[in-house]
């Protein structure tokens, strides 16, 4: 009998439509050994890789997780982010990491990011995208989002005026909560706490944004 692991799954899904590894890799836009590792269980998909495997095969996501996985599966999904939890009709919990520092180059949730995982209740349907959460320093988004607050952030490049955001600036490798306001050339990153200045980012003070804020959970003591 062969074991039903995410890993012959997934190669069983790919033989019965009759494409090669290299095929289903073009249509995920991955690499041919992203699938080999995927197949021999070496690496497990990530969340948002399980559902385009799902909707390329047109099953649902449970027919590739809910197979009876090996514990090396196991703890590789420990590692993956994004993993949700069905919480009766309307919500859903969701795995998410913490990110504490961002290494230079590093995608934001890299393993050597992720000082813990936090699970987080969301009415559905869950934010699309990648998330992760941060842990609030300091006063200056007071009395919107207190400090020691774990505040959930959908990775993206850009938000708009007005909305809170993630924002590295001039190379820190801890990302700041603060909320956008674009003027000419210039991006101002603005407290709600009026006690405290705005972050002018130019030329001589680069910054990026690297996602939005998208739910805060309150830290009450």
């Amino acid at each position: 009998m062969v074991e039903n692991t995410i890993a012959s799954q997934l190669k069983r899904l790919r033989k019965s439509r009759g494409w090669t590894q290299a095929q289903l890799a073009d249509k995920l836009s991955v690499s041919k050994q992203t699938i080999s590792n995927w197949e021999t269980g070496i690496k497990v998909p990530r969340m948002g890789s399980l559902q385009n495997l799902a909707d390329i095969f047109n099953v649902k996501i449970g027919e590739i997780t809910n197979a009876s996985i090996t514990k090396s599966e196991k703890d590789l999904l420990k590692k993956v982010t994004n993993v949700i939890y069905p919480l009766g009709d309307t919500l859903q919990r969701i795995s998410i990491p913490i990110i504490g520092t961002i290494a230079c180059g590093d995608p934001i949730t890299a393993e050597e990011n992720i000082e813990g995982y936090t699970e987080q209740v969301f009415e559905k349907p869950v934010p699309k995208g990648t998330l992760f959460a941060l842990r609030c320093k300091g006063r200056s988004m007071e009395p919107t989002i207190h400090d020691g607050s774990l505040v959930t952030i959908r990775e993206q490049p850009t938000v708009e005026d007005g909305e809170i955001a993630a924002v590295l600036v001039d190379g820190d490798n801890e990302a700041t909560l603060k909320r956008i306001k674009h003027q000419g050339n210039l991006v101002m990153l603005m407290p709600d706490n009026k006690e405290f200045d705005p972050i002018i980012l130019d030329k001589d003070n680069p910054g990026r944004i690297v996602g939005k804020a998208v739910h805060v959970s309150w830290n009450i003591k």
